[in-house]
């Protein structure tokens, strides 16, 4: 079951990226930072759901009250961007303070650096997300403040 009203496909190539929502059709923009935030803005999806759409959040199997089996990723988007974003991760870790203390959190908890790792793809996402909505640089002492 799809909680969302609109489904989309991602193709990516090396020049453009093609976008096919079930209800806006076929969209076309180029990949680079133009492109991305175009994109950004043409879409009413917020990141979360952008992070589903590409295959990077975590999925719990359960059926019933007696058969349970772990999370795991949906990996319902496109393969290329979402191993793009796990090869990003990496130098995310070491790079960007945000990511590197989210994967030492998660690390230290004793969970693996794979399960990590993905976690930190998934921050990506949502900080390039947000850099693109918004229009403003990247700042590293952003602190989001989230409504309750």
């Amino acid at each position: 079951m799809n909680k969302y009203k609109e489904t989309f496909g991602v193709g990516i190539n090396k020049d453009v990226f093609d976008v096919h929502g079930s209800e806006t059709g076929h969209h076309r923009y180029n990949n680079d930072e133009s492109g991305f935030i175009a994109f950004a803005k043409a879409i009413t999806v917020n990141a979360s759901q952008l992070c589903s759409h590409v295959g990077i959040t975590p999925t719990i199997r359960e059926s019933g009250s007696s058969v349970r089996g772990p999370a795991r990723i949906s990996k319902e988007g496109n393969i290329k961007l979402r191993n793009l974003l796990f090869l990003c991760s990496f130098n995310a870790c070491k790079h960007n303070k945000a990511c590197r203390d989210l994967y030492q959190r998660i690390v230290n908890k004793g969970k693996s650096k794979k399960l990590a790792l993905i976690a930190v793809a998934n921050k990506l996402l949502k900080q390039c997300f947000a850099i693109a909505k918004s229009g403003r640089p990247y700042d590293e002492t952003q602190v989001s403040v989230l409504p309750r």
